[in-house]
């Protein structure tokens, strides 16, 4: 009986040192683990309810009770000091706005930083580094889709004249259907057409000069195309003014009406008096006509705009009929004028104008008779060729 009072009050000890100290058991809503187990004191023994002497424990050492598997796995009670510290949670606002952490730094709101993260814009683009360039693409000041343009060009001038010279006029009609498209129409007029100094020296010296289809010369033309806009921009002058400006490019077909030098300028001396004959065109027909160019267009306000283009106008060359003649008609004319024959009673072909080579000049005393041997030279032999006139065109143009 005594070994079991003595197991008893061994187990009932640490209870009681614990109720003591005031610090709760631990359990399984605590995570505090119990202090370490230490050489536990000698309990008193529990008054009893009678009278009865308490027995005297013996002082030789008690026998080692069993280890229970509840007191094995049961942590030991930690100090109040080695007690984990758990934060309470804050309480959060509702109504703030949550704000990402990529938002762009105004300057109203924050001043001027170097601080990297403080840089940042939305995609990461620095707001304040020196070493970085903002471009801006914008809209052009003024839209063309929808407008019409008149545009003159007071100048033409043909800048590759081998065997030709050219200088004119020339008014074209635009609609810009899109931004960058646009259909046009061109009239051209050639004040002045002939052959180069170098082909009439040749005629002059050597009687001698190019095949006709090389030396043909245009009048006048008329062609419809398109014009693409791939480039524009503006820029600034005198300070605080923007023009506008685009590279143009266009092409365009149509007919053209060309002409053929039958004899240059000569001096005529009739009765000892000298007249100077002016140089004799003879009219070679129309001809398909293209033109293929590119150019600059510099705007000035929302009306008014400057061009100045190259254009390769091209046209074929065949010379088979001068005025209408062709080589037949020719040698008849030849024939009646040796025998001082009427042109009139010739069978010639319909658009044969025989009358261009008939009668005399009353200002210079020419006979016109004497160039039926010439246009009969040009048409002798049959050439043809594809030509290319290259000219510079420099007008301005009106926008609405």
């Amino acid at each position: 009986m005594r070994p079991i009072f003595s197991l008893a009050l061994l187990v009932a000890a640490p209870a009681l040192a614990l109720a003591q100290a005031n610090v709760p058991a631990p359990g399984a809503e605590t995570s505090v683990p119990p202090p370490p187990a230490q050489a536990q004191p000698k309990p008193e023994a529990p008054s009893a309810p009678t009278s009865r002497p308490e027995p005297v424990v013996p002082q030789e050492a008690p026998e080692e009770a069993p280890e229970s598997d509840t007191a094995a796995e049961a942590p030991a009670p930690a100090s109040p000091e080695e007690a984990p510290v758990v934060a309470e949670p804050q309480p959060t606002q509702p109504d703030a706005p949550a704000t990402p952490e990529d938002a762009p730094v105004l300057a109203a709101e924050a001043p001027r930083t170097t601080e990297a993260q403080q840089q940042r814009l939305v995609h990461g683009a620095p707001l304040y580094d020196p070493n970085v360039s903002v471009h801006i693409v914008q809209k052009k000041r003024f839209a063309d889709e929808g407008h019409h343009e008149f545009a003159f060009f007071p100048a033409t001038v043909q800048v590759n004249g081998k065997y030709t010279n050219h200088a004119g006029s020339a008014l074209q009609y635009i609609y810009h259907l899109q931004e960058n498209f646009a259909f046009q129409l061109m009239g051209q007029y050639n004040w002045y057409s002939n052959e180069s100094d170098f082909n009439l020296e040749l005629i002059d010296k050597v009687r001698e000069q190019a095949q006709a289809a090389s030396s043909l010369l245009l009048v006048w033309g008329a062609q419809a195309g398109v014009e693409v806009t791939p480039l524009y921009g503006k820029f600034a002058f005198l300070n605080d003014s923007l023009a506008q400006f685009s590279v143009v490019l266009s092409g365009g077909a149509g007919v053209g009406s060309t002409r053929h030098l039958i004899r240059p300028e000569v001096a005529n001396e009739v009765d000892g008096e000298r007249f100077t004959v002016p140089a004799r065109f003879g009219d070679t027909g129309t001809k398909f006509l293209g033109s293929v160019g590119g150019g600059f267009r510099l705007q000035f306000g929302e009306n008014y705009a400057l061009r100045m283009e190259v254009r390769d106008l091209i046209y074929t060359a065949r010379v088979d009929k001068v005025d209408g003649c062709n080589l037949a008609d020719f040698e008849a004319l030849e024939a009646a004028r040796a025998g001082n024959q009427d042109f009139a009673t010739l069978q010639l072909s319909g658009s044969c104008k025989y009358e261009k080579f008939d009668g005399v000049d009353p200002k210079t005393k020419k006979n016109y008779r004497e160039d039926i041997i010439l246009g009969r030279d040009l048409v002798a032999e049959p050439s043809s060729d594809v030509l290319n006139n290259i000219s510079f065109y420099a007008g301005f143009s009106i926008l609405f």
